[in-house]
C-alpha cells in the first residue's frame, strides 16, 4: 500500500517544490517506487522533474475532473526515476469547476486508490494556499511533511498550518497527521536560525526530522536544467542531505506501521 504525503506550508517560498522533487529522487535512488502529484497550477514540480508541462496530453486537471485516470495521465521522469502526475495552467480553472461538483474534495483520493499497488510513496506538492486543490491533497494523505526555514515568520505560518491540519483531521480525514518538520535552507552561521531550530525541537520534539537541508547553490540551480538536485549534482551537500532525508523518511514510516 502506498504511503501518501502532502508537502505543505501555507507560507510561500519555503522550498516545498524543491523538497518534493528531491525527496522523490532520493526515495527512487534507494529503491522506492514513487509518484509525484503536482497540485500547483504553476507546474514547477512537473518542470523540475524534467517533464514539459506545455506538452502534457493529460494532467492532474483531467484526473480531478474524472475525464482521465492517473494510469492514463502520469508521465515518467526518466532521469529522476519516478512518475509524475503533472500540472499546468489548466489547473487554475479546476478551482472554479470543482466547486459545483460532487465529492469535490475527495476526487484525488479516489483516483489514487486505483494506483495504490503501483507505488511505495506518493508525494503531493501543494500550492501555498488553503484552496480546493490543497484540500484534495490533505484529504488524500496519510500525513504532512512541512518544509520550513528557521526564521521568525516561519513559526507564525506554522501555527496556521497546524490549525488547518487539525480541522481537516476532524472533518475530512481521520488519518491525517504531521509526519515531521524539515528544516530547509539552513545556515548554521546565522544565530537566529540556530535559535529557531532549537525552539522547533523544544516545541515539536521528535516531530522535527534529524536531517537538515543546508542552503545550497546546486539545489537552486537544478530546476533550470529540469532536474532534481539529487540527480543534477549527486555529490553536492544539498543532494546528499536529501538522500539522507529519504532514508530517514523510510525508517520513520517503518516505525509507524
Amino acid at each position: 500500500m502506498a504511503k501518501i504525503f502532502c508537502i505543505a506550508n501555507q507560507k510561500g517560498g519555503v522550498g516545498k517544490t524543491t523538497t518534493t522533487v528531491n525527496l522523490a529522487a532520493g526515495l527512487a535512488l534507494i529503491g522506492q517506487r514513487v509518484l509525484v502529484v503536482d497540485l500547483d497550477p504553476q507546474g514547477n514540480a512537473t518542470m523540475g522533474s524534467g517533464v514539459d508541462k506545455r506538452t502534457l496530453p493529460l494532467s492532474v486537471y483531467d484526473v480531478l475532473l474524472e475525464s482521465a485516470s492517473i494510469a492514463e495521465a502520469r508521465a515518467r521522469a526518466d532521469k529522476a526515476g519516478y512518475d509524475v502526475l503533472g500540472a499546468n495552467r489548466e489547473l487554475a480553472g479546476a478551482e472554479v469547476e470543482l466547486v459545483e461538483l460532487e465529492r469535490r474534495d475527495k476526487r484525488l483520493k479516489a483516483a489514487l486508490g486505483a494506483v495504490d499497488a503501483d507505488y511505495d510513496f506518493v508525494l503531493i506538492d501543494c500550492p501555498p494556499s488553503l484552496s480546493m486543490l490543497t484540500l484534495n491533497g490533505l484529504t488524500s494523505a496519510h500525513g504532512v511533511v512541512v518544509p520550513m526555514q528557521c526564521e521568525y515568520f516561519a513559526l507564525e505560518g506554522l501555527s496556521d498550518l497546524v490549525n488547518t491540519i487539525k480541522q481537516v483531521h476532524a472533518n475530512l480525514n481521520k488519518d491525517l497527521q504531521i509526519i515531521g518538520l524539515l528544516r530547509v535552507m539552513y545556515d548554521p552561521r546565522i544565530t537566529l536560525q540556530q535559535q529557531v531550530s532549537e525552539q522547533l525541537k523544544a516545541h515539536f520534539a521528535d516531530k522535527v526530522f534529524d536531517t537538515v537541508i543546508p542552503r545550497n547553490v546546486r539545489l537552486a540551480e537544478a530546476p533550470s536544467y529540469g532536474l532534481p538536485g539529487v540527480v543534477f549534482d549527486p555529490a553536492s551537500k544539498g543532494a546528499q542531505a536529501f538522500v539522507d532525508f529519504a532514508r530517514e523518511m523510510v525508517a520513520r514510516i517503518d516505525t509507524m506501521r
